[in-house]
């Protein structure tokens, strides 16, 4: 059984911070300057937050290894992603890969 005015308050405050902290990005944004050197970390991070999670959905389910159809999959999206084929290909290819795969008795 769940508290419903405890959940919808829950709601609303997390509706409530979502909204300030985008209105404060762009309203805040000319009494700060960040430096070039953050700006160049905060890209670097993205690309190494991005990957890491690439990597343990690729590598991994559950709690043990992922076998080889699944990463195939995403090396194969990945080559044609990075090709600048389009994205309904990209996705297409790397499901096909891994299907085919498996229907061949790849784990």
């Amino acid at each position: 059984m769940t508290n419903t005015p405890l959940v919808l308050a829950g709601i609303g405050v997390l509706a409530v911070g979502t909204f300030s902290l985008r209105f404060a990005g762009p309203a805040l944004r000319s009494r700060f300057e960040v430096p070039e050197r953050i700006h160049q970390l905060l890209a670097v991070a993205a690309v190494v937050l991005l990957t890491a999670l690439v990597a343990t959905s690729a590598l991994t389910a559950g709690h043990g290894p992922a076998g080889i159809a699944r990463p195939a999959g995403v090396l194969v999206g990945g080559v044609l992603a990075w090709r600048k084929a389009p994205f309904v290909l990209v996705v297409v290819a790397a499901a096909a890969t891994a299907a085919v795969l498996r229907l061949l008795g790849v784990p």
